[in-house]
């Protein structure tokens, strides 16, 4: 199967080329924001499996930066869907954790969603649902962070299974090889229940403490996902 990746140079993205034999066209021929330049692209390739990870995700920023926030999210996403649609590919979908309150955490993926905490969360769920349209679809809920801690301080009050990219990545890649064999269309990859704090000192030891009080933008308190469907799923392929 021909596989096509938005947002190649992301932090996923990068990975996933490691990962996977696919094709990832920079944004100069592939951008989601623009409708002709989607349709163009996957006419040129023609994939049976559209990997949808291009996204704006600067959490703080969308708060101020709303309206290329939703250009990005949410009409991309549209375009991707009806591109992909037309050309008859199948489509995974990079979703978030944030699509939830995070008021109580072990999210299951047939949860209700919301009420959303920021604008990013918003748009983010906005676009799940656009691509409930779509009727081959795949929708991956995840949350991952650089391969190394980026700041000096962790927040030690927010509970989170999100994990470093290097850990995250291998799964979706392989969620995305056995796409056919997947029977369900939503799918929590993550790891254990454990705050940002001690996610943040497994690569950087020496990181300070901090509270979502100093965040500049409203934060959930337990985002943290059940992963036990795909857990299951790894487990009956033989791959966990």
């Amino acid at each position: 199967m021909t596989i096509l990746l938005t947002g190649g140079s992301g932090r996923l993205g990068t990975e996933l080329k490691e990962l996977l034999e696919l094709t990832a066209p920079p944004r100069q021929e592939l951008d989601v924001a623009d409708i002709e330049s989607v349709h163009s692209a996957l006419e040129r390739y023609q994939p049976g499996l559209v990997i949808h990870a291009a996204a704006y995700t600067n959490v703080a920023e969308a708060e101020t930066e709303r309206e290329s926030c939703w250009r990005a999210n949410v009409l991309g996403t549209r375009h991707i869907v009806a591109a992909a649609q037309e050309a008859g590919a199948a489509l995974v979908h990079i979703s978030t954790d944030y699509v939830f309150s995070g008021d109580r955490g072990g999210y299951l993926e047939d949860d209700p969603p919301g009420p959303v905490r920021n604008y990013y969360a918003l748009s983010k769920l906005v676009a799940e649902e656009a691509v409930r349209a779509h009727p081959d679809h795949l929708i991956i809920r995840t949350s991952f962070r650089p391969r190394e801690w980026p700041y000096p301080v962790a927040f030690d009050d927010i509970y989170t299974s999100q994990d470093y990219v290097d850990i995250i990545a291998p799964d979706i890649a392989l969620a995305a090889r056995r796409f056919p064999d997947i029977p369900f269309d939503t799918l929590h990859i993550a790891t254990e229940r454990k705050s940002v704090y001690e996610l943040a000192k497994r690569r950087k030891p020496d990181v300070n403490r901090g509270s979502k009080a100093e965040a500049k933008v409203a934060l959930p308190e337990d985002i943290s996902l059940d992963s036990s469907r795909w857990q299951q799923l790894k487990q009956d392929w033989g791959a966990a």
